[in-house]
């Protein structure tokens, strides 16, 4: 079982598809044990009660999301940064998560 859960959700799911890829290689590379997956805006919550992530990060296109999100869940909501994002750095979105999640890696 992976040490944490983070979920991405964007308009689609097919932009933060890329990123997710880039996300679970840097942490391979560091040796960290998460699983990260996407989902579209319109299925996340469908994938919130069958995955229960340990964070949810929403792609910067659906950040009107953010407030309806923190207002329903008790796990930390976070708009992914756009310049991480639109670079698709997967090593940075990474640490963002696990620095909310208060885990040092």
């Amino acid at each position: 079982m992976a040490e944490k859960t983070i979920m991405l959700v964007c308009a689609a799911g097919m932009s933060t598809s890329l990123l997710v890829s880039k996300m679970q290689k840097a942490a391979a590379a560091e040796g960290v044990d998460a699983e990260i997956f996407a989902t579209a805006a319109s299925d996340a919550n469908n994938k919130l009660e069958e995955k229960h992530p340990d964070i949810l990060m929403l792609g910067p296109q659906v950040r009107y999301m953010e407030n309806n999100f923190k207002s329903k869940l008790d796990i930390p909501v976070e708009v992914i940064n756009m310049q991480d994002y639109g670079m698709m750095n997967g090593e940075k979105v990474l640490k963002e998560a696990f620095k909310t999640l208060g885990v040092s890696k």
